[in-house]
């Protein structure tokens, strides 16, 4: 089994995933950085793929339109999410330092090149308590696309998400989905755990930003560090496209009491 985890390196491209090195079937996703005046193109035959900025300014051409995009940072604004049908190119351009996440899977092409504006983005506050977090939409029902979702969550300091644990590799009920956690990180050396449990897989990781991980199998709770605030871009390809999952039997519960039944404080003693 590949690395959960991964590191970012490389002038360019700090992340890459293909089906090949994740050791699974659909999805690809690869992060970014790019200096001002520089270019990239990705094209797949046979492939839909979704550009989603992550920071900086560019000129993408799609097909044969032309856009400028910018986006300050993932915490200060929603992005501007680019489609592309199978065999459609995207170009980028810097024009000035631009970070930004790419992804591919196996799509027929029903569906034409697309720009998608932030207003066009749903928005849930989805949890409560300490598992009080924001998921965006960046690419997910009613937004069309024939396999890809994507998502960017929020996730506060000191907070969890991706709760209760949940899965969606085929196992149990639950529909097959490969996925990539992108992390961002607020400030810089903030840190996130994520947990990731199977019935033959137990690792529980600490990420920081600009690193990755692989969710082939089983459930993947993540928790922020207090004092770090946590930023995930997610993108998903399966069987079939679709938001359903399967909760952890254990912890199902906490979506009718998002409390997790807290015990009262103090507990015996002479307050200080």
């Amino acid at each position: 089994m590949p690395e959960l985890l991964l590191k970012p390196g490389g002038a360019e491209v700090k992340i890459a995933v293909t089906p090949e090195s994740a050791g699974w079937k659909y999805l690809s996703f690869f992060a970014l950085e790019l200096s001002p005046g520089g270019r990239y193109r990705y094209q797949k035959a046979g492939e839909e793929t979704a550009l989603v900025p992550l920071s900086g300014r560019a000129r993408i051409r799609l097909g044969d339109a032309v856009f400028e995009t910018s986006r300050e940072s993932v915490f200060a604004e929603l992005p501007e999410v680019f489609y592309a049908p199978p065999g459609t190119p995207i170009e980028v351009e810097a024009l000035d330092a631009f970070a930004f996440a790419v992804g591919s899977a196996p799509a027929e092409g029903k569906l034409p090149p697309r720009r998608i504006l932030p207003d066009e983005i749903p928005v849930e506050i989805r949890g409560g308590a300490n598992c009080t977090r924001q998921i965006s939409h960046v690419l997910a029902p009613p937004l069309p696309a024939e396999r890809l979702l994507l998502f960017e969550v929020y996730t506060p300091s000191g907070n969890w998400s991706s709760w209760p644990p949940h899965r969606h590799d085929g196992r149990l009920g639950s529909p097959y989905l490969e996925e990539v956690y992108y992390y961002q990180i607020e400030p810089k050396n903030g840190w996130a755990v994520q947990r990731v449990f199977a019935e033959d897989l137990d690792e529980t990781i600490r990420v920081q930003d600009g690193e990755a991980v692989l969710v082939p199998r089983g459930y993947h709770p993540v928790a922020a560090a207090p004092g770090s605030n946590v930023y995930y871009l997610n993108y998903l390809a399966g069987d079939e496209r679709t938001t359903r999952v399967v909760d952890d039997p254990e912890w199902a519960w906490m979506r009718e009491d998002w409390t997790g039944r807290a015990i009262p404080l103090p507990i015996g003693g002479k307050r200080r």
